[in-house]
């Protein structure tokens, strides 16, 4: 069952047309350029591309439009990738290939600018996935909120029969009294001396 899980493949990407060209040796110090390959509509071959992803990996396969017959592949890493843009061109790519231990670097083109962004959002995105399987997040790790106190939590209810009081300033009171918001019996009211009603707010509308 195990082995039946891994050989499952599920497609990321799929490009109808590609180009691929035989490039140059790398300039120290220096990136890819598209202009160094010789003649673009001159391609080495043309064909598809599929981005295929197992339990294991993603492969970057390089088949033939009509028979599916593998001209090149390449595994890719996210921590060592084997794509790399070029600098004069958002169409073209270098890709590290690899067959029986050996490694070569082939360019690659698209016809479309839209097909080569949404080459590079598959890689971006199974990217990101890896990286969340193989740092996630630990549930200990989780560090509690500054706006929260800390401590064990202060019951400050008030319990049955008690009450509280506030001072209202510019009102005179007796002495060893005070006014009790909350004391049984009180009444809210002007002539009583009470605390004295606010007005309602005024309405967005004006008669």
């Amino acid at each position: 069952m195990e082995g039946f899980e891994e050989d499952i493949e599920s497609v990321l990407y799929i490009a109808r047309e590609i180009s691929v060209y035989k490039i140059p040796p790398l300039r120290v110090n220096e990136g890819h350029r598209a202009n160094d390959w010789g003649d673009l509509a001159n391609p080495l071959w043309k064909g598809r591309l599929r981005i295929v992803e197992t339990k294991k990996n993603a492969t970057l396969k390089f088949e033939d439009s009509q028979t599916g017959e593998v001209f090149a592949q390449a595994e890719y890493d996210p921590l060592k990738p084997s794509v790399e843009a070029v600098l004069d061109s958002s169409r073209y790519f270098v890709v590290r290939v690899e067959d029986a231990g050996k490694k070569a670097y082939i360019g690659m083109g698209f016809a479309e600018r839209t097909d080569s962004f949404d080459f590079n959002v598959a890689l971006q995105d199974y990217t990101k996935r890896c990286k969340a399987a193989l740092n996630p997040p630990s549930p200990t790790s989780e560090t509690p909120s500054p706006h929260v106190p800390s401590g064990p939590k202060r019951d400050y209810s008030l319990k049955e029969g008690q009450t509280f009081s506030i001072s209202i300033p510019g009102k005179s009171r007796k002495h060893g009294t005070s006014t009790s918001l909350l004391s049984s019996g009180s009444t809210v009211s002007g002539s009583s001396g009470g605390i004295p009603l606010l007005p309602p707010p005024p309405s967005g509308r004006q008669k």
